[in-house]
């Protein structure tokens, strides 16, 4: 569709990236199962590790549109898409700046591998500009951020990350998941290389496996010459299930994004809670930058159940809220992330990060609040020790 970017949000989301059936007029597009296409008197080798089957490139056409960029790619899972786009701009002998609280798997993939291929990287000590600035070295040729991070929250400066890269010829990725397109752009910002894991917001139904990445059409190139050596496509099935909850995707965050919201001041004012992290709350140290770069808070937060709160118990009470280690689909739910997401991480390694037992993560469906918070209530009741 022409002047993608100059339609509404809904607009983009429904009708950008249609595969259209021109001889049925099928309202959705039709999904092309071929792994075979023909060679010849055509302009394009199709293949589907070549990520360019036709649902494959409409889907993509969809994505670059959602996050204003000028193309996309898409993967089996988000660490798939995580993996190809830093092996793609890194070698031996090259060094990276990571922020130091990111998803569990990101961190494990760096400091499992990258010695192995003689990468050198370096963690932050927070999310704040002056600890990426005082890593870069000569040969320092990505800084990697995720706002907001996995599980705290943490909002990162990404005009000032941007800034300095460009100072110091770098590159910059981020993971952007937490967030969603419809909450931030970070290629508005000056972010290079923008990642999703879209298993969770861009999926939204908890039953596909995918990743996604946006960037310029010079950097989609340069992760497509790696990313066909590392065979990490989709099945057409699940790219036009992909396709398929894109199109509702304004419509489920926002209403998840409003939830969230409610969510977040009813847990501060809890007194069973000692902390809540969401940076829509005007206590929270990330707010003003999250406000400025943020068009909408996201629909994740964390929080620390009291001392004398079984964190464990308080989850199998739960009625409504479901325990799951993903996120982002319609139904709410909970998860421990040093059980789960972060249990690669020592002990010492967790609490570093700010990761205690009783942190819950909180991913805020589009359910009745009132339910949540009743279900919520007499969970903490019965978990109390």
């Amino acid at each position: 569709m022409k002047n993608s970017k100059k339609l509404g949000i809904n607009t983009t989301c429904v009708h950008v990236g249609e595969v259209i059936d021109e001889q049925f007029k099928g309202a959705v597009s039709p999904i092309y199962m071929a792994t075979s296409y023909a060679f010849d008197n055509v302009d394009v080798k199709r293949y589907p590790r070549y990520y360019n089957t036709p649902n494959q490139e409409m889907l993509c056409k969809k994505i670059a549109a959602l996050e204003n960029t000028e193309d996309a790619l898409i993967f089996s899972s988000g660490m798939a898409a995580i993996s190809s786009a830093m092996l793609a701009f890194l070698k031996r002998g090259d060094h990276v700046v990571i922020q130091q609280v990111i998803y569990g798997g990101t961190y494990n993939f760096i400091v499992s591998e990258f010695d192995k291929y003689g990468i050198e990287y370096s963690f932050t000590e927070s999310d704040k500009v002056e600890d990426f600035i005082t890593l870069v070295k000569e040969n320092t040729k990505i800084l990697y951020i995720e706002t907001p991070s996995n599980p705290l929250l943490g909002i990162t400066d990404m005009q000032a990350i941007a800034d300095v890269a460009k100072e110091h010829n770098i590159l910059t990725m981020i993971d952007n998941t937490f967030a969603s397109p419809i909450n931030q752009n970070p290629f508005n910002f000056g972010i290079d290389i923008i990642i999703h894991s879209a298993t969770k917001y861009m999926g939204g139904h908890s039953d596909i496996s995918a990743g996604a990445i946006a960037a310029s059409k010079k950097h989609i190139e340069q992760i497509w010459k790696t990313a066909i050596n590392l065979g990490g496509n989709l099945s057409e099935q699940t790219v036009w299930l992909l396709e398929r909850s894109l199109k509702t995707l304004n419509l489920r965050v926002k209403a998840q994004t409003e939830n969230a919201k409610i969510m977040a001041d009813y847990l501060e004012a809890n007194s069973n809670i000692d902390a809540v992290y969401y940076p829509g709350l005007k206590s929270n140290p990330g707010f003003e930058i999250a406000a400025k770069q943020m068009k909408g808070f996201g629909a994740m937060l964390s929080f620390e159940l009291s001392a004398n709160i079984d964190p464990m118990e308080f989850q199998r009470n739960l009625q409504l809220i479901k325990s799951s280690m993903s996120l982002a689909g319609l139904e709410s739910t909970t998860v421990s992330p040093a059980q789960t997401t972060h249990a690669l991480l020592t002990e010492e390694q967790r609490l570093e990060r700010g990761i205690k037992d009783g942190l819950i993560r909180f991913s805020v469906g589009i359910e009745e609040t009132e339910d949540l918070i009743a279900d919520i209530e007499q969970a903490i009741k019965k978990a109390k020790i």
